[in-house]
């Protein structure tokens, strides 16, 4: 499913089926191929099966890369569907583990907000944010939603603007602010006669509804294939007529950021960059009945690597490491302007 597929026009129970079958055949690719189809499940009202998908990978024999947000998630299906006691107790369980990603905990705080828990989730987004944002200067993006989710909670409690709430406004970048997007007396609004108010709302509205969409937009990123410099000595011994694609490895490097950027600066959303393997390549290729030494089949071969979940999200923040493997940071590497 491309993620520009209106919600009307997906059948979930079909998609979660290819995507579990998928998964079948590369179990390497599992965990984000089966995080997807319990998405779907969920979607299509079967949660327990949803559930019976996250077990099984939290029982697996192999290691999962993100285990507390597939803790996370099957807290946040349970609840949903009545296990409210066990979902609690996972909850306390990532809680208590305090892990590193911000994912599971905007998760578990907002299983919490949705349920009215608002003490409890202003406590697990308060207890996130300390954890992962003391001392930093600039909050990475993947935790604005740690800081957007307690503003709201501490609006609909009442609490005054501490230094998060600040830092929240400043990172927040819609033209609406955070206390007009958060503020509890908006639903009284939505009741009113006097069309100002109603358009007023409407904007509003939209304006959260495409923080919320950014926020949740990225599950097929158009990538871009990336060799490492190992494997594209390895490709191109094996397979020279491949040389007119990469005249060099640095010059790949230079090409894969310069159609990267070409493609943000044309408007398209989902970027990402996918990492082959020569023995991946030409299992791919296999399977296709087709040579590995055809050009056409490379773009094809990163498609395939993002719908399995193997693509990292274009571009990078600045201070973290470059998507070239260089150990630099991206700022100081490909990410200079």
């Amino acid at each position: 499913m491309r993620p520009d597929t209106p919600a009307e026009n997906v059948d979930h129970t079909a998609e979660a089926d290819r995507l579990e079958r998928t998964a079948d055949l590369y179990p390497e690719d599992a965990e984000a191929l089966l995080l997807r189809a319990a998405a779907h499940r969920e979607l299509s009202g079967d949660r327990p099966t949803a559930t019976a998908l996250y077990d099984r990978l939290l029982t697996s024999s192999r290691e999962l890369d993100e285990p507390f947000l597939v803790r996370a998630l099957k807290a946040s299906n349970l609840w949903e569907y009545g296990h409210e006691a066990e979902a609690r107790a996972i909850i306390t369980g990532i809680r208590t583990t305090a892990p590193r990603d911000p994912a599971p905990w905007v998760i578990v705080a907002e299983s919490l907000e949705a349920h009215d828990e608002l003490e409890q989730a202003h406590e697990t987004f308060t207890q996130a944010v300390h954890l992962l944002l003391t001392g930093v200067e600039a909050p990475p993006r993947t935790t604005h939603p740690l800081l957007f989710g307690r503003h709201r909670v501490r609006r609909m409690l009442g609490a005054a603007h501490d230094e998060w709430d600040a830092l929240a406004d400043t990172v927040h970048s819609l033209p609406i602010t955070l206390d007009e997007l958060h503020d509890p007396k908006r639903v009284w609004s939505l009741g009113s006669e006097n069309p100002a108010e109603l358009e007023a709302e409407i904007i509003r509205l939209r304006a959260e509804l495409g923080a919320f969409r950014e926020a949740l937009s990225r599950p097929f990123p158009v990538a871009v294939l990336h060799w490492p410099a190992s494997e594209l000595t390895e490709l191109l011994s094996a397979y020279p007529t491949l040389a007119e694609e990469y005249p060099s490895h640095p010059e790949h490097l230079t090409s894969i950021e310069a159609a990267l950027r070409e493609l943000a600066g044309s408007g398209t959303p989902n970027l990402g960059i996918v990492t082959g393997t020569v023995p991946s390549y030409e299992a791919f290729a296999a399977s296709e009945l087709t040579s590995p030494s055809d050009p056409a089949l490379l773009p094809q071969y990163a498609t395939t690597l993002a719908a399995r979940g193997r693509a990292a999200a274009w571009p990078p923040e600045r201070t973290a490491a470059c998507w070239c493997e260089s150990g630099r940071p991206y700022g100081d590497c490909h990410g200079k302007p």
